[in-house]
């Protein structure tokens, strides 16, 4: 009988030691996971005051757009320059045919392209990179009509009837063009300056006038 009580006794003890060894592991587990969301917390509330940073994370999000924003502008810039400088060398260059001086001279097309590159500085290849186009017409609607389309086929800049003929007669109604293909880089929104195939866009600039009395 005494036996049976101690053995009673002992199992007693080993419940209540396991029971005790439950409840300490369940409260360390639920002390652990508090002091867990109380770290984070923290933390995320640490994070939130702090500014330090928070300029560079800012220009970080807006640097590319920014950056993309002000080539794109310079680019159009540079594009308006060059077809200012462009129209200004055919305005110039036109008047040696317009008061009859590359007819008397007996300039042929190498002649002239030489006096329209002596006109551009800088921002061409003048030499390699400038067509000239010089026709004569027979009434200001015709030429009109000549060169309402830009000389752009399937993408391509087409020079298949562009030539040097100034005329030889004062009154000839005369059409100077000049191009140049120039490179754009920069495309943004859709928004691509380039209107040929390879990327570049074409910068044209016409001079139409009717030829002096020179003789």
């Amino acid at each position: 009988m005494k036996l049976f009580e101690n053995t009673r006794l002992l199992v007693s003890d080993r419940h209540l030691a396991v029971e005790t060894v439950a409840m300490l592991d369940a409260t360390r587990s639920k002390f652990a996971t508090r002091l867990r969301k109380l770290m984070w917390g923290h933390l995320a509330r640490r994070f939130m005051r702090r500014q330090d940073g928070a300029a560079a994370v800012e220009f970080a999000l807006v640097a590319v757009p920014f950056l993309a924003l002000t080539f794109a502008i310079l680019e159009t810039a540079f594009v308006f320059f060059a077809g200012q400088t462009l129209e200004a060398a055919t305005a110039d260059s036109a008047r040696l045919i317009m008061t009859g001086q590359a007819q008397t001279a007996n300039y042929a097309a190498a002649d002239f392209k030489n006096q329209v590159c002596a006109r551009i500085y800088g921002l061409f290849d003048c030499a390699n990179g400038i067509t000239v186009n010089v026709q004569t017409y027979s009434s200001f609607n015709n030429a009109a009509t000549a060169i309402a389309a830009p000389p752009i086929t399937n993408g391509q800049f087409n020079t298949t009837n562009m030539g040097y003929n100034p005329g030889t007669n004062p009154g000839d109604i005369t059409v100077v063009q000049l191009y140049y293909q120039w490179p754009i880089y920069v495309s943004m929104l859709g928004n691509n300056l380039a209107n040929l195939g390879s990327g570049n866009r074409l910068l044209t600039a016409t001079a139409v006038f009717r030829v002096e009395p020179y003789k």
